[in-house]
Order: C-alpha cells, then sequence, then structure tokens
C-alpha cells in the first residue's frame, strides 16, 4: 500500500499543462519536483531533482499513425524552491534544449544535410563535422563583416568556391 501522501509524488494533471507546436510535433510538459540536500543525495550543491514528464506527438506523420509518446526525463538542480519556481526551473531545461537543436545543430542538419550523411568512418564522420563546422563559421564570420553576397548559408556554400574559401580563411 503506498503511503498517505504519495499522490504529491504524480505529476500535474495534463489539463494545466498546454500543448506547444514546432518543428512538426505537438509537446505537453509537465514538472515535478523534489527537494532533497546534498547530503541526502550524495550530489554538491544538489537542492532539487527534477523529473518531466513529456508527451509528443509527430505531425508528420500519417493521422492513423500520431499516437502520443511519452517519456520522462530526469535533472538535478541546485536551485531550491525559493530560488527558482518549478515553471521557471521547466522554462530553463527546456530554453536548453532548444538552444542546441535551434542552434548549430539545426544549422547543421538543414543546411548542411547532416543527418542524411552516412559517412561510416568514425574519422571521417569527426572530420565531416569539423568541415560542416568550418563552413558555418566562415559564412558567420563573412556575413557579419558583410561580405557574404549570397543570401542564406545553402546559396553560399553552392556559390563558394574551394580557393576562394581558403583565401577568406587565410587572411
Amino acid at each position: 500500500m503506498p503511503p498517505p501522501n504519495s499522490r504529491a509524488f504524480f505529476f500535474p494533471p495534463e489539463s494545466d499543462a498546454p500543448w506547444n507546436k514546432g518543428h512538426g510535433k505537438l509537446v505537453r510538459r509537465r514538472i515535478k519536483t523534489l527537494a532533497t540536500t546534498p547530503e541526502d543525495i550524495g550530489l554538491t550543491g544538489c537542492w532539487r531533482v527534477i523529473a518531466v514528464n513529456r508527451t509528443t506527438i509527430d505531425l508528420t506523420l500519417p493521422k492513423l499513425k500520431q499516437k502520443p509518446e511519452t517519456e520522462i526525463a530526469y535533472y538535478v538542480s541546485s536551485r531550491t524552491k525559493a530560488e527558482a519556481s518549478d515553471d521557471e526551473l521547466l522554462d530553463a531545461i527546456v530554453g536548453h534544449w532548444d538552444a542546441i537543436e535551434n542552434g548549430i545543430h539545426r544549422v547543421r542538419d538543414v543546411s548542411m544535410g547532416e543527418d542524411a550523411c552516412h559517412v561510416a568512418n568514425p574519422n571521417a564522420a569527426r572530420n565531416m563535422v569539423n568541415l560542416r563546422n568550418l563552413a558555418i563559421g566562415l559564412y558567420n564570420r563573412l556575413r557579419v563583416q558583410e561580405k557574404a553576397k549570397a543570401p542564406s548559408l545553402p546559396s553560399w556554400r553552392r556559390s563558394m568556391k574551394g580557393s576562394e574559401a581558403l583565401r577568406h580563411i587565410l587572411r
């Protein structure tokens, strides 16, 4: 039999968490935190354990295959309840992953087709990542200097010749 206060460990009701749409998906996140001490958990500076229940529906699939998928991710925080509310922690977690997904990863995937690359050799794959990063960095540098004539990374990449790129790198 569960302890009388075991309901306190359940996630908030689904009706309290809105659906968010983005990247071809519907996502609902619910957060539950548990106060702890560094001594109790054995992690220096850890004052809260966090569980995020994420339900996702992939809208890119045909309607009949659009089934909710739920996963729970666990985090720890050095912030106490007085320092950060549950909503602030959830915003920080979502913001962290959004920055990764919408930052360099999205640029490398959308503009450079990284996810479609099937290079199997680990050394070759690392070299390809380095070349993609070099191209992105060079484009961003030229854009800041207002020397990139193309309006986007893909069009710049298609128009750039190797000798011209080397000239910009060696300057």
